[in-house]
């Protein structure tokens, strides 16, 4: 197996393990585990489980870290406003609709981006990015409306969630670019989880909720959602992106949501329609034209 195709089959695997997670997620939370607990439960237990990793592998970096004060307060910040909102808000889409759906709207964030870029830098979309904005918003469209004018397809509570996840997936994704070039992301993602881990459950009680080991197969859902939706997935990601780069790495990570869909189908029954699937292809379009963009560019770079 070449050192290439051993990377994406890596960052494919880990897309799919992002998969298994969002449906373990709506498993537990179907069998009696209350949101607030299984917040903090994913976000406590996976920050331990990776910095035990870094401490196994760069034993000196965690204990520079605790005495940087800038880095404890940017990473506290990215705890709060990145990892803990986005938890909670993809968890609370995943209640109100389904693990499938949830994921897929969740993956506008590229194109809230996209704007977020060209608002920044006063300069307008290309016609690819204008055409997967277009894609986009039209993907949304259809999910929540089933192109009907006036009429909701999913509860608006699940679709403010489910767009909501993605605005704080943007915030997961530009507020450490700085801590994690620094400090390296394995440090900045495991302290984060770690702080939000212990904050989380202070403000909520989370502790007041049955964690209910005994009912159904919740406990391999925890496994599913924790070890191998969060721990595997994340270190799997970055050792194929560090192999194929990371322009790549966001290209075959993309079939999370396909994967979510497909096991959503398959493990909890749930039914989605014709139009829900040609939504859910518009917004899948959109993020591949933005990354095959950037991939495109690139190599272009590369060869000058």
């Amino acid at each position: 197996m070449s050192k290439n195709l051993k990377g994406s089959l890596l960052v494919i695997i880990a897309g799919c393990a992002w998969g298994i997670s969002g449906v373990s997620g709506q498993y537990l939370m179907s069998h009696g585990v209350h949101i607030n607990l299984l917040t903090s439960l994913r976000l406590l237990i996976s920050g331990l489980i990776l910095l035990t990793i870094l401490v196994i592998q760069q034993p000196n970096q965690l204990q520079k870290a605790l005495t940087n004060r800038s880095l404890l307060l940017g990473t506290f910040l990215f705890s709060l406003f990145g990892l803990v909102l986005n938890q909670f808000a993809y968890l609370q889409a995943i209640q109100h609709t389904n693990a499938g759906t949830a994921t897929v709207l969740q993956y506008v964030t590229p194109i809230l981006i996209l704007v977020l870029v060209c608002l920044k830098n006063r300069t307008a979309p290309t016609m690819v990015e204008l055409l997967s904005i277009i894609l986009a918003v039209l993907g949304t469209f259809i999910i929540a409306t089933h192109g009907q004018l006036g009429n909701l397809a999913i509860t608006p509570v699940g679709l403010f969630w489910g767009l909501f996840s993605a605005v704080t997936y943007v915030a997961y994704i530009i507020i450490p670019v700085k801590l994690i070039h620094e400090w390296g992301s394995i440090l900045v993602i495991g302290l984060g989880m770690l702080m939000g881990g212990i904050v989380f459950p202070i403000f909520t009680q989370a502790w007041r909720y049955d964690i209910a080991l005994g009912i159904g197969n919740n406990l391999l859902a925890y496994v599913g959602m924790i070890g191998v939706g969060t721990v595997f997935a994340y270190t799997a990601f970055l050792k194929g992106t560090s192999i194929v780069g990371p322009v790549k790495g966001s290209l075959l990570a993309a079939v999370e949501p396909i994967a979510s869909v497909l096991l959503t189908v398959l493990l909890m029954k749930e039914v989605f329609y014709v139009i829900d699937i040609l939504g859910m292809i518009f917004i899948f379009a959109a993020v591949l034209l933005i990354s095959l963009k950037d991939l495109l560019a690139v190599n272009k770079n590369s060869q000058l």
